[in-house]
C-alpha cells in the first residue's frame, strides 16, 4: 500500500520534476542567437531583421511549437522582392522569456503591439503574416488594428479548426488532462518532428531545432497555455470584424495538411467571401519551409 502510494505520488509530480531538470533560457543560450532582444512588460523578446529597413515592412508571427526560425527562408524570399521582414519569438518559444499564465488572444496581441511600439514601428503600415497559431494571432491583431495594415496573409492558419491530437484535447481537462499533456507531449513532439526528416526543407536543421525547444524550461507549459488559451476558441468574431477592411487578405493552405485540414478553407470562405484563398496541392502543415518559394510567388501575384 505504501509503495503504491509512493509510486502514485512520484507519478503525479513527475512532469514537474522533468520540467525543473531542464535548462533555463538565459544569457549563455542567447549568446549565439541571431538578431536582437528587447525588454517588454512580460520579459525579453528575441527579434530579427531581414533586408533593408527602409523597404516595405512585413511582420511575421509564428505558430504553436516552432519559433521564428520557421520563417528564415520565407523571409529571404520576401527580401528578394524588395521587402523588409521582422520576425520574433513568441513568449515561451525560441530565445524569448517564458512568463507563466494564460496565453490567450490578448496575451499575444499585447506582445506584438509592445514590440512594434518599442521598435518605433507603430507609425507605418505593414503587411502582417501569420502561420498556424500565428494566423489566429495575426487575425485578432488585424481586427483590432485595421488602420495599421497594408495586407494580411494567413499561412495554414488556425482559428477555424485544428487537429493537434489526443493530448491537445486532453489538455483541456483540468488536472488529469494537463498532467497527461505535460508528461507525454514531449515524446509526441519528437515523434511528429522526426517524420519531417523526409521533407525537403529550405530551413536548415529544422527537425533538430524544433526538438531543441524541449530542452528548455517553460516551453511545454507555454504550449499548454496556448492550447487552453488562444487555440481553445475560433477566430469567427475577428473575421467578422475584417469583412469591411480596406486592405487585402490572402489565405494559403496546404492541400494535405493534417493539422489544419483543408476544410478550414470553406469555413473561412463562409465567414468572409472576400478573402482570397489559394491551395498548395501537396503542401503539408510545413509549407513555410517546404514551399517558401511557392508562397512568395502566390503573394507576389496576388498583389
Amino acid at each position: 500500500m505504501i509503495i503504491s502510494f509512493l509510486f502514485l505520488f512520484f507519478l503525479i509530480f513527475l512532469p514537474l520534476l522533468i520540467e525543473n531538470s531542464k535548462k533555463n533560457m538565459g544569457e549563455t543560450e542567447r549568446a549565439y542567437a541571431p538578431g536582437n532582444f528587447v525588454s517588454l512588460s512580460k520579459g525579453l523578446v528575441h527579434y530579427r531583421w531581414f533586408g533593408e529597413k527602409h523597404n516595405d515592412l512585413v511582420v511575421c508571427v509564428h505558430g504553436l511549437t516552432t519559433p521564428s526560425f520557421v520563417f528564415e527562408s520565407l523571409a529571404e524570399y520576401y527580401v528578394k522582392i524588395g521587402k523588409c521582414v521582422l520576425v520574433f519569438d513568441n513568449y515561451g518559444r525560441g530565445y524569448s522569456d517564458r512568463p507563466k499564465g494564460k496565453q490567450d488572444k490578448e496575451f499575444f496581441i499585447n506582445q506584438l503591439d509592445e514590440l512594434l511600439d518599442k521598435l518605433d514601428l507603430n507609425k507605418e503600415k505593414f503587411e502582417l503574416v501569420g502561420y498556424s497559431m500565428g494566423g489566429s494571432i495575426a487575425s485578432a491583431y488585424a481586427a483590432r488594428n485595421p488602420d495599421k495594415l497594408k495586407k494580411l496573409t494567413l499561412l495554414a492558419s488556425a482559428g477555424m479548426m485544428h487537429n493537434l491530437g489526443f493530448l491537445a484535447k486532453a489538455a483541456k481537462v483540468p488536472i488529469f488532462g494537463r498532467f497527461l499533456f505535460l508528461l507525454f507531449y514531449g515524446l509526441l513532439h519528437k515523434r511528429s518532428t522526426e517524420k519531417e526528416r523526409k521533407l525537403i526543407s529550405s530551413v536548415p536543421n529544422i527537425v533538430e531545432r524544433q526538438q531543441n525547444e524541449l530542452k528548455f524550461k517553460g516551453f511545454l507549459p507555454s504550449v499548454l497555455a496556448s492550447i487552453t488559451g488562444i487555440l481553445s476558441s475560433n477566430s469567427y468574431e475577428d473575421h467578422m470584424a475584417l469583412k469591411d477592411v480596406n486592405f487585402p487578405i490572402l489565405a494559403i493552405w496546404g492541400g494535405v495538411d493534417s493539422v489544419i485540414p483543408i476544410s478550414c478553407k470553406d469555413i473561412l470562405i463562409s465567414w468572409n467571401p472576400k478573402i482570397k484563398n489559394i491551395v498548395i496541392p501537396l503542401g503539408t502543415h510545413s509549407i513555410t519551409y517546404t514551399h517558401a518559394q511557392e508562397i512568395i510567388k502566390i503573394v507576389k501575384s496576388s498583389g
